[in-house]
């Protein structure tokens, strides 16, 4: 342990860099985060290489596997139970709301089990944490723009057929959407996971809790099926409820905006980013000696 006599100002250390285990996020942590962002990007690559390393079919999972899940849905939800989609082509309006929960999903689930997947390289070196967590949200980020390249052409099509038309307004605003639900899921997955660093027991009751939040978010059924009631204010609490139907409103031309909702889920997303950074910033430093 450094001698409090021995403790120097940074100018005195020269190129080196004091690392204290002060509890508070440090200063400058956000600058110091734009100097490794190579390592961001390094990230980024080495997870697409382990990931499809040794697989048939490689990258090409990324679109067949929800392309198969959203035929699955069309089969089941929008055949057997004959839930209506707006008028909306059913392959585009259940790949369009798999693309988007995917995004989110894997944003929040990739971030829940950081300490415990990376506990051995956050041991051995140091390197911003917060970088891993980012990370994962690009990876789910360039996921979701690949299934987009398959959506664009069902898109196309049925544009061109006149059986879709959507609001170029709120278009415009899809940079936003994007932001705000991949920083949501940043913020709820990066809190999951300094929970996991002690308590490995939420690792199996996050699995639960995605399934549930699924259920629990128009992705399946249109916010318009859902009549008046308790039901629906829950889910209108819910903050990826009106992302999902802001992206339907934007390329479908159909979708329910609700401004008390929408505040809503922007006030919650940016709780769950500030309270998910100090959180994390205060469970990486002692995190090891739990895992």
């Amino acid at each position: 342990m450094t001698d409090e006599k021995d403790i120097r100002t940074p100018e005195e250390y020269g190129d080196y860099t004091l690392i204290d285990p002060s509890m508070k996020p440090r200063k400058g942590a956000w600058k110091e985060l734009l100097q490794y962002r190579s390592l961001i990007g390094m990230f980024v690559k080495r997870e697409f290489l382990v990931k499809y390393k040794q697989t048939v079919l490689g990258p090409i999972w990324i679109v067949l596997q929800p392309f198969l899940m959203s035929l699955a849905y069309m089969f089941i939800f929008g055949g057997i139970a004959r839930i209506q989609t707006e008028g909306i082509p059913k392959i585009l309006f259940y790949l369009g709301s798999n693309a988007m929960w995917t995004f989110f999903s894997s944003s929040l689930l990739s971030n829940a089990n950081v300490f415990t997947s990376y506990a051995q390289l956050f041991g051995k070196i140091y390197f911003p944490r917060i970088t891993v967590p980012i990370a994962n949200v690009v990876i789910s980020l360039i996921q979701f723009f690949v299934v987009m390249v398959l959506f664009a052409g069902f898109y196309i099509w049925y544009l061109a057929k006149g059986e879709v038309a959507g609001s170029w307004t709120v278009f415009a605003l899809l940079p936003a959407i994007l932001i705000q639900l991949g920083a949501l899921g940043l913020g709820c997955g990066i809190i999951l996971s300094s929970a996991t660093a002690k308590y490995r027991d939420v690792s199996i009751v996050i699995q639960f809790l995605g399934q549930i939040w699924l259920y629990a978010t128009p992705v399946l059924f249109p916010l318009s099926s859902i009549p008046d009631g308790v039901m629906r204010t829950l889910m209108l609490l819910n903050p990826v409820t009106q992302p999902m139907e802001l992206f339907r409103l934007a390329v479908f031309g159909q979708g329910t905006f609700v401004p008390w909702s929408c505040a809503w889920s922007v006030l919650v997303t940016a709780t769950a980013v500030c309270a998910g950074w100090r959180i994390f910033s205060r469970v990486e430093k002692t995190f090891i000696d739990t895992v």
